[in-house]
């Protein structure tokens, strides 16, 4: 590894720590600003994994599964931006998604079409009920806890060999396929991050949101989640 390359990897892997880190312990607390970071690379993974289990090619290997990941990413992104019940659902929705790959891959299921489909159908299960039950508060702070987990763990298994893609495929996926060891840190971590947002955030809640009524000059409506 050159020395450029070096440097490249080790702050590619700082920001995914730091950014780990404040899902980890304040992903409810900072929502409104990590949502739509998440909602960005959430989706980019999700563009570009479709296109390999449609068409069959390997993660980000074609033009057109860049393209599609980078549509995908925008789309997610301003939508978790300007509406507050797209950001709760698309993490819901994300968490769903990679807890199905992750299951499914851990059990023996090759990625692929039938492993993708379970992936999107528990996806838009867990984003329908999380709306439906007006769970949004606990379903941020677990959301964002364990795909925090799962981006530490993702970040330090890409320090130890991993592919660097790995941390925006599906770092839940990759927590759960790992040695038992880094399984077991992920659990634990994630359990640690839950608790420690469940206390801090108590007196907390965060403001609804529709910034779409500030594109056309109008008054936002809100109140509190």
């Amino acid at each position: 590894m050159t020395q450029e390359s070096f440097f490249a990897v080790a702050i590619g892997a700082m920001i995914a720590l730091f950014f780990g880190s404040l899902l980890l312990f304040g992903g409810y607390r900072f929502f409104l600003f990590l949502l739509p970071i998440w909602g960005f690379f959430f989706g980019f993974g999700l563009g570009a994994e479709s296109v390999q289990a449609l068409f069959g090619d390997a993660f980000l290997a074609t033009v057109t599964s860049w393209v599609v990941g980078f549509v995908v990413a925008l789309i997610f992104a301003v939508c978790s931006y300007v509406f507050y019940f797209a950001a709760v659902a698309l993490l819901g929705g994300a968490l769903g998604y990679f807890i199905g790959v992750g299951l499914m891959e851990a059990i023996g299921f090759p990625f692929g079409l039938l492993v993708w489909l379970v992936g999107i159908a528990l996806g838009i299960i867990v984003a329908i009920v999380v709306l439906v039950l007006n769970i949004q508060k606990w379903v941020v702070i677990a959301g964002t806890a364990i795909l925090g987990a799962g981006v530490i763990i993702a970040t330090f298994l890409m320090l130890f060999g991993g592919p660097a893609a790995q941390v925006t495929q599906n770092p839940v996926k990759v927590a759960l396929q790992a040695s038992p060891f880094w399984t077991i840190s992920f659990i634990v971590l994630a359990i640690l991050g839950i608790v420690g947002q469940f206390q801090s955030t108590r007196r907390f809640e965060v403001d609804m949101y529709n910034r779409s009524a500030q594109l056309v000059g109008e008054e936002p409506v809100g109140g509190p989640a």
